[in-house]
C-alpha cells in the first residue's frame, strides 16, 4: 500500500509521442494505486486524443497557454502559484524541466521535485557553455529518474557521480499490443512499419533508403506526426527516391495495435533513444522487431529483436527480407520480442515511481 500524496506531472504538450503516451498510460494507474490527487499540466494545450483519452480516465489537465513556444514565459508566472500545493512535483522535457526548476526556487516551494530524463543524449551536451546551466538545473531536483541503463551512465558520465540519479525503466500496457505471433508462409506482399514522430532523432532517411534494396512487393507504412519542417522533408526524400507508390504516410493514428496487428516487421531506425516505447509495443506486436544498434535501443531489442548498424540501410533490407522469406525465424523473432516486451509493462513502472515518491515523501516528514 503506497503513501496518499498530491502528484503534479508537468510536460510540454500531449502531441503524439514516447514521453506523451507515457502519460496516458502512466497517470491513470498512479491515482489508481495511491488513491489519492495526480494532476497533470502541460504547457501548450494540444494533442486532442490523448488529453481526451486523460479525461475519460479522471485525470485533471491544467494547460498553461496555447501558445507555440513553449518557452513563453508565461508558462513560468502560470507555474508559480501552482507549484505550492502538491507534495510530489515531477517534470518532463526540458522547457519543464527548467521552468519546474525556476518556479520552485522563487516559489519557495516545499514539494519534492523529480524529473525524469528521456533520452540517454542530447545536443546540449555537446556544448559545452550549457553544462553550468544544467548542473544548476539538474540540482534543483531530489531525484532525477533514467528511463535506461544508457541513459543512467551517459547523464552521471556528464554529470558527475550523482546520487539523485535512478533508473525506473519506462513501460507501455503491453496488453493492448499483445497479438497472435503472425505467419508469412502464404504471403505475397508484406508490410514494413515505423512508428514514431518525425524529430532529427528518428533515421527515417535510411529506413527510406533501405525499401530501394527491396523487391516491389515490400511497401513501408509510416504512423506519426511531429515536426511538420522535418515531416515535410522526409516526404520530399521518399518522392526523390522514387517511392510515391510505396511508401504511405498515415498521420497521427488511435489504432496502432490493429496497424502493429497487420503489418509483417515493425522498424525503428533511430540515431539515438531513451527507451522508446514504440520499441515495447512493436515488440509486443506478435511480429519481428528491427531496430538502430543505439543507445536507448541496444539494451531492450539485444538477444530477443534484430539490431542492424546504424546508417546502414543495406544491411536493414537484407534483414527484412531474409526474416520475410524464412518462416522459421520468423516466427522464432517474433516469439523471442513478445517475451521481452512482457518484461516492460506499465504497471511495474508505476510501482517503481510511487516507492519512489513513498521514500521522498517519508523523508520529508521524518
Amino acid at each position: 500500500m503506497f503513501l496518499c500524496m498530491r502528484i503534479l506531472h508537468v510536460i510540454t504538450t500531449l502531441d503524439v509521442g514516447g514521453a506523451e503516451r507515457l502519460m496516458v498510460d502512466l497517470l491513470p494507474r498512479l491515482k489508481e494505486k495511491n488513491t489519492n490527487s495526480v494532476e497533470l499540466v502541460v504547457f501548450k494545450c494540444s494533442g486532442r486524443a490523448f488529453y481526451q483519452e486523460l479525461k475519460s480516465k479522471g485525470i485533471n489537465i491544467i494547460a498553461l497557454s496555447q501558445s507555440h513556444n513553449v518557452y513563453n514565459p508565461l508558462n513560468l508566472m502560470k507555474l508559480l502559484p501552482l507549484v505550492r500545493k502538491y507534495d510530489i512535483i515531477h517534470s518532463h522535457n526540458t522547457a519543464c524541466q527548467f521552468y519546474v526548476a525556476l518556479a520552485g526556487l522563487v516559489a519557495r516551494c516545499k514539494a519534492k521535485m523529480v524529473t525524469t530524463e528521456h533520452n540517454s543524449t542530447n545536443r546540449r551536451r555537446s556544448k559545452r557553455w550549457f553544462k553550468p546551466f544544467d548542473k544548476w538545473m539538474y540540482g534543483r531536483y531530489k531525484a532525477i529518474v533514467c528511463i535506461a541503463d544508457q541513459t543512467y551512465n551517459n547523464l552521471a558520465r556528464y554529470l558527475g557521480n550523482n546520487n539523485r540519479l535512478h533508473t525506473i525503466h519506462n513501460g507501455v500496457d503491453v496488453s493492448r499490443f499483445l497479438k497472435p505471433i503472425g505467419n508469412i508462409s502464404s504471403k505475397n506482399e508484406f508490410v514494413i512499419t515505423m512508428v514514431a514522430a518525425f524529430r532529427p532523432q528518428k533515421d527515417y532517411d535510411t529506413l527510406l533508403r533501405s525499401i530501394t534494396h527491396l523487391p516491389d512487393n515490400y511497401r513501408l507504412q509510416i504512423v506519426g506526426g511531429g515536426d511538420p519542417h522535418e515531416g515535410g522533408r522526409i516526404r520530399a526524400y521518399s518522392s526523390q527516391l522514387g517511392l510515391e507508390d510505396r511508401v504511405f504516410f498515415l498521420g497521427i493514428r488511435s489504432d496502432v495495435p490493429e496497424i502493429l496487428e497487420k503489418s509483417d516487421i515493425v522498424v525503428l531506425s533511430s540515431h539515438w533513444e531513451g527507451l522508446s516505447l514504440s520499441s515495447i509495443e512493436g515488440m509486443a506486436s506478435g511480429r519481428p522487431f528491427v531496430a538502430s544498434d543505439v543507445d536507448g535501443l541496444h539494451e531492450i531489442v539485444d538477444g530477443a529483436g534484430i539490431l542492424f548498424p546504424e546508417g546502414d540501410d543495406q544491411e536493414l533490407a537484407r534483414q527484412i527480407q531474409y526474416l520475410c522469406e524464412h518462416p522459421a525465424e520468423y516466427q522464432k523473432v517474433a516469439q523471442q520480442c513478445q517475451k521481452r516486451a512482457r518484461q516492460y509493462d506499465i504497471s511495474v513502472m508505476a510501482d517503481n515511481y510511487l516507492s519512489l515518491y513513498d521514500e521522498l515523501y517519508s523523508e520529508h516528514h521524518s
